[in-house]
């Protein structure tokens, strides 16, 4: 196969699994040199969304196309977490406007649509999706109780899931203390709100 083909189907491999999205890094590795990577941008073959950060020309829109940018944006290294974990997981009815990640240590890039939390997630804590990781119900519904002053978004999240099913009392329970004494009582708050 020609090497040109090659790239092309390489390259449209990768943004298949991250909607429509390729880095340049990814878009170098496939084969397309910086200079080939600006003739696909100026004929408008691939949109320049950000700084390294493409996304290819007809691509079909889907909701979760800011997840998966946001996630590349992060070099992969973000999990999406927080209230936006709570709209991946259609919990609750906060609109967060920005999009949390949580990231390593030392992991320096900002960005104004960005909201960034510092910590280690085990794998157990995150799930992968389509082109992006985000973290587990459980894992969301206790970032939010420790990361909230307010109740309403615990009590939303902890009535929907319980309702269907995605977490029990007692595994929230039993990992809150270690989110802080303000998120343990906002989930006991919130499973006694639950009539749990």
């Amino acid at each position: 196969m020609h090497d040109r083909q090659l790239a092309h189907r390489t390259l449209r491999a990768l943004a298949y699994r991250q909607a429509g999205y390729v880095t340049a890094a990814q878009a170098l590795d496939a084969g397309f040199t910086y200079q080939a990577q600006k003739y696909h941008v100026d004929r408008g073959n691939w949109q320049r969304v950000d700084r390294g950060l493409f996304r290819l020309q007809g691509w079909p829109a889907s909701i979760d196309d800011v997840y998966v940018r946001w996630s590349l944006w992060s070099g992969g290294r973000g999990v999406i977490s927080h209230a936006t974990a709570l709209a991946v997981h259609d919990l609750g009815v906060v609109d967060p406007g920005r999009i949390y990640l949580t990231v390593p240590a030392g992991f320096g890039a900002r960005d104004y649509a960005v909201v960034t939390h510092v910590g280690a997630l085990p794998e157990d804590d995150v799930v992968a999706r389509a082109g992006f990781r985000v973290t587990t119900v459980l894992r969301t519904i206790l970032d939010v109780a420790a990361a909230s002053t307010l109740q309403e978004p615990s009590d939303d999240a902890v009535a929907e899931a319980l309702d269907r099913g995605l977490v029990v009392p007692g595994a929230l329970r039993a990992r809150v203390d270690a989110f802080g004494d303000g998120a343990a009582l906002r989930i006991e708050r919130a499973l006694a709100a639950a009539g749990r």
